[in-house]
């Protein structure tokens, strides 16, 4: 007969704890009701520049029928996805400050709130959304919140037509004048993760797993030996899956690592940080490591934008080399529009791979993780050419614990205004984080 073990028991060693993923001998340690259902989890990804929206908006509404243009990545997981159309940011709008839109988008997407317009220490926004919700659950976790990134940002400066740069490189605020800076090199989140508390014993752990080359599961064995011991074979499988894939992204971090240790033209350039060369690869790195987070339930919030707001990466890889942010400004060139349509599909790509790990996971009751996840996927502009923030592109992916049906394209009239905060109040109901109102919100929205 398997032991009942509890659902916080984490494998340690030097300077290390690796939490565990869902095993059905948590259930026999808990209640009923709490062993029937898995947390619901919240996420909210971003791209900047706004999108083509005549590649992105499906042309029926109602049920989704087979998916097209910039969406076609996420037909394999279609019924879990519903995208919501004629949403609108107003505090991304000028209201009377003038130009600064890619500023304005980034900090009230999560906010609902008019940035101070000001490239000064007086920054101010809201609470963003995220962190309402980890305010309210945020202790029931190791980690109340996950901020990740891409692009790393400045927190001063003029950025954007007098706004300051922390506008424009912060998705998360903890409060008003206080943004979430992001952390962008996933060795610092792997070690996060998967660290003891002990700041000593987590120095020593580190330089001894890099002298002898050391993965971090060779300072757990002891105890997953003893562990797995209890287990039944089911829970033995899972587990050995389980630090497979731990053992996986460690080796992609360095593997990253060291091809970033390869000589450099300039000898005075930065010290290596373990990101990725390949955008790519640092974004599904970091997919994978929101994935282990949520799969441990080490946290339930987390927050990745895959670029700043008038970011002008170019995208070589897909044959894009111009800025994207200089191609956003497209006049409705067919060339531009189209090399703005490929951009969007590799980012849809992206996060369907995101999707699709979190699909992946098994959690209780046959359930898997994106039954009990809300994935918010979108950005603060509509057309970038036109700097619009009605019609937004939004997508909501997963099902927030059987209380979302997905495979739908909700409509709300142009022009309408209805507030994309209303959608926050949703999942914050959800989320076990209601709230009366949050930025410029009018009412839950019905999903």
């Amino acid at each position: 007969m398997p032991k009942s073990i509890s659902r916080r028991t984490a494998l340690k060693g030097l300077g290390t704890a690796i939490a565990l993923p869902f095993l059905e001998s948590f259930a026999s340690a808990a209640p009923a009701s709490v062993a029937a259902a898995a947390p619901k989890r919240l996420a909210f990804v971003y791209v900047p520049n706004g999108v083509n929206m005549s590649q992105w908006t499906p042309s029926v509404t109602g049920a989704l029928s087979e998916l097209t243009g910039t969406l076609e990545p996420l037909n394999a997981h279609k019924e879990y996805v519903n995208v919501i159309s004629g949403l609108a940011l107003d505090k991304a709008r000028a209201n009377g400050d003038g130009p600064g839109d890619h500023a304005r988008a980034m900090s009230a997407f999560l906010t609902g709130r008019q940035p101070r317009k000001t490239h000064g220490a007086d920054i101010r926004a809201g609470m963003s959304a995220d962190q309402h919700v980890a305010s309210v659950i945020g202790d029931q976790t190791r980690f109340p919140s996950l901020e990740l990134g891409i692009e790393r940002g400045q927190q001063a400066g003029n950025c954007d037509s007098g706004y300051s740069c922390a506008y424009s490189s912060n998705l998360s605020w903890r409060g008003e004048s206080t943004p979430n800076a992001k952390e962008c090199d996933p060795k610092a989140v792997f070690e996060r993760l998967f660290s003891g508390n002990d700041p000593k014993e987590l120095a020593e752990a580190r330089a001894k797993r890099e002298l002898y080359n050391k993965s971090v599961l060779d300072f757990v064995m002891e105890d997953a030996k003893g562990l797995n011991a209890t287990l039944g074979s089911g829970d033995q499988k899972k587990l050995d899956e389980y630090l497979s894939s731990v053992r996986e992204v460690e080796l992609q971090i360095q593997k990253a690592r060291e091809a970033n240790k390869k000589p450099v033209a300039k000898p005075d350039m930065a010290a290596p940080t373990g990101i990725p060369k390949e955008v790519q690869d640092h974004m599904r790195l970091m997919a994978d490591l929101m994935v282990l987070a949520f799969q441990t339930d080490l946290t339930r919030v987390a927050t990745l934008p895959f670029a700043n707001d008038g970011s002008n990466r170019p995208y070589k890889m897909i044959d894009v080399p111009e800025g994207h942010h200089d191609l956003s400004h497209h006049g409705r060139d067919p060339k531009k529009l189209e090399k703005i349509a490929k951009i969007n599909a590799f980012h849809m790509q992206q996060f369907a791979y995101l999707v699709g790990k979190m699909k992946a996971v098994k959690e209780p009751n046959g359930s898997c993780l994106l039954d009990n996840v809300m994935l918010v996927y979108g950005s603060g502009i509509g057309d970038g050419d036109r700097h619009n923030h009605d019609d937004l592109p939004i997508l909501l992916a997963g099902k927030g614990g059987g209380t979302i049906t997905g495979g739908r394209h909700i409509v709300f009239p142009k022009r309408s205004d209805v507030p994309l905060t209303n959608l926050y109040l949703a999942l914050f109901e959800r989320m076990g984080a209601p709230a009366k109102a949050f930025g410029d919100s009018t009412g839950v929205l019905k999903i």
